[in-house]
């Protein structure tokens, strides 16, 4: 999708997930923040994978929203503007769920106090951006016992679940989201043909 993208034979992509357990590692990751051996990762049947986004170490699992937009870039500078626009639509999000997160001026991601609701991490390459941010939804929160995530050791992580107390599903979340990145980014995104 990326190279199409690239091309110009595929139109802008935005992709919304929910992985299976994975442990990434960005390009600027310490093996240190990984807390646990490959080994005992897959005994517990988490993945530990390498990729080219930025950032340090990253959990991917059940319960968390994942959105990767390959977007084309006009320039280099509008790096910076996506990852804020990026972080604006997931503040608008959470609001509406009656939580107020903001942004950290040390690190892209959004935050509800000291903890972070969602990570963000990119790559750009040629041109075309690609990985995005995870937000948690109803994520089980225990994942900072495999990983620092980001790196970070002296904050924590929280999710929408916990911060209303009570059970949100990614069903929820996910048409609310939707909207705000079509107002943060001016795009209306439709579903592919097929895909659910």
């Amino acid at each position: 999708m990326h190279e199409g993208v690239r091309e110009g034979s595929e139109p802008e992509t935005w992709i919304l997930v929910e992985h299976l357990p994975v442990v990434t590692m960005g390009r600027q990751a310490k093996r240190e923040n990984v807390l646990l051996s490959e080994e005992m990762l897959a005994a517990r049947g988490v993945d530990l994978v390498q990729i080219e986004r930025g950032g340090d170490v990253t959990y991917h699992g059940p319960g968390q929203l994942v959105v990767y937009p390959i977007r084309k870039l006009e320039r280099f500078r509008e790096v910076v503007p996506l990852v804020r626009a990026l972080e604006g639509a997931v503040i608008a999000t959470v609001a509406r769920f009656g939580i107020t997160a903001d942004r950290w001026s040390e690190h892209a991601g959004v935050w509800v106090g000291r903890d972070q609701i969602c990570a963000i991490g990119l790559a750009v390459q040629k041109m075309v951006s690609l990985h995005g941010i995870a937000l948690n939804v109803s994520t089980e929160l225990d994942y900072d016992r495999l990983i620092n995530p980001c790196g970070l050791t002296d904050r924590g992580i929280t999710s929408i679940s916990k911060e209303t107390g009570r059970p949100v599903t990614l069903d929820e979340v996910k048409p609310i989201l939707i909207e705000e990145l079509e107002k943060a980014f001016g795009v209306t995104l439709r579903q592919a043909q097929g895909d659910t």
